[in-house]
């Protein structure tokens, strides 16, 4: 039977033992009454651990490592606190692997908290904001919690709920949270307009996060029939799905629908996927598969990274000692990217953060990807494609799309 609670009484020691791993939706998606709640009331219950993804509400902090032991794939958002004071464990696998360790226990889920929107009139609650690795985990848990938040867009997707599904359901009215603005400054519009000239009309587009992949999109306006696969997708699909540059209409598979695994934007976006069959949500078990991506023609992986060698070997987790990245889905992506017929598996990124390099001689953190899946690599100085390039080859190459302040420097460093 599902309870109904208000959640001023709500007591989460009442269902979480000891030893237990809670799990919820990540981003914009999490259910942050019930998070807060279990933060305020963790001395209750013994201690247990926190499966996080990426953070933008700031739940969790480093004081409440004396009661949680808190886990996650990412260091970003507000997790890069929690990396800074060393109270946070990574998991570093790639994204496409999280389905099937939730499934087979080997990553243990006891405990699901969820941010819903209100059923429809077929009594179907949606996963509004995110399905991703929350699909597995509705079969792993032992204990479905639920917000039910009326202010959730209620979006199409891959699963619904029924009531019988949720063991226990608390009822709110409040803005899901935003994901940080992000404005584009010269030198990411120059690295938009580089891969912008990459890309063909008729292309089904993946997009990572931060401020490069918004400008890459703000930076093909003047294209056509472009698609979307994408884990994540932000506020500048919406702009590209309202002037019909974005319609999905030459995809080769799920043809006139944008797939994502999570909405990472602002309200607009969620306003525009209330009830948007033009938009429809998958697990990861789809939107990261090698298969089904593969299956994609011109399929084109648009993601950053921290820094690139003169090989092509790829940080994306670690800078100046803290985690702040992740192994993530970028490597799943750029693979797909690779096996698609016309595909592009391309990384963009500054050539200087501060007064150092981003291309550098030799990686000053671990391999996120490795030289040998290495594709497209874009600076404001050019594109240096790698594929089927030798190791002098690539260098000469890397070399050309570095901050000429420091080619020279790279240069020597080289040939040591």
């Amino acid at each position: 039977m599902t309870l109904n609670i208000p959640l001023e009484r709500l007591d989460l020691s009442q269902w979480i033992r000891p030893g237990d791993t809670v799990l919820w939706g990540q981003a914009n998606a999490e259910p942050l009454p019930l998070t807060q709640a279990l933060m305020s009331q963790r001395a209750q219950m013994g201690r247990f651990r926190v499966m996080l993804g990426l953070t933008h509400g700031e739940t969790c902090r480093p004081e409440h490592a004396d009661q949680v032991d808190f886990l996650a794939y990412c260091g970003g958002g507000a997790n890069r606190a929690l990396a800074k004071a060393g109270v946070l464990d990574i998991l570093p696998c790639h994204y496409s692997q999280f389905p099937e360790m939730i499934r087979d226990g080997t990553l243990q889920v006891d405990v699901l908290l969820l941010q819903l929107a209100p059923p429809d009139e077929h009594g179907r609650y949606s996963l509004s904001i995110a399905h991703e690795y929350l699909l597995p985990a509705l079969e792993r848990a032992r204990l479905i919690i639920a917000e039910v938040n009326h202010q959730a867009p209620w979006t199409y997707g891959e699963r619904y709920l029924y009531e019988e599904d949720i063991d226990c359901i608390v009822e709110t009215s409040r803005p899901p949270l935003q994901s940080p603005a992000s404005k584009p400054g010269a030198v990411e519009q120059v690295i938009a307009s580089h891969v912008a000239g990459l890309i063909e009309d008729g292309s089904t587009l993946q997009f990572g996060l931060g401020v490069i992949p918004e400008a890459i999109l703000s930076a093909l306006g003047d294209h056509r029939d472009l698609g979307v696969h994408s884990g994540a997708i932000g506020d500048g699909v919406v702009d590209l799905m309202e002037k019909g540059v974005i319609n999905n209409a030459r995809k080769t598979l799920d043809r006139g629908t944008t797939i994502a695994g999570v909405l990472m934007g602002s309200s607009r976006l969620n306003r525009f996927a209330h009830c948007n069959s033009a938009i429809q949500m998958r697990s990861t078990a789809y939107t990261h598969d090698l298969q089904v991506l593969s299956s994609l023609e011109r399929f084109v992986a648009l993601n950053s990274a921290i820094e690139v060698d003169l090989s092509g070997q790829i940080n994306a987790e670690t800078a100046g000692g803290t985690y702040v990245g992740a192994v993530g889905g970028a490597l799943d992506f750029l693979r797909g990217a690779r096996r698609s017929r016309g595909g592009l598996p391309i990384i963009a990124l500054p050539s200087v953060s501060g007064v150092n390099s981003r291309i550098v001689s030799r990686i000053n953190g671990p391999v996120s990807t490795p030289r040998s899946d290495a594709g497209l690599i874009v600076t404001e100085y050019g594109v240096a494609d790698l594929r089927g390039l030798s190791v002098r080859q690539r260098r000469l190459k890397m070399l050309d799309i570095a901050h000429p302040d420091f080619r020279e420097q790279l240069e020597q460093a080289a040939s040591v």
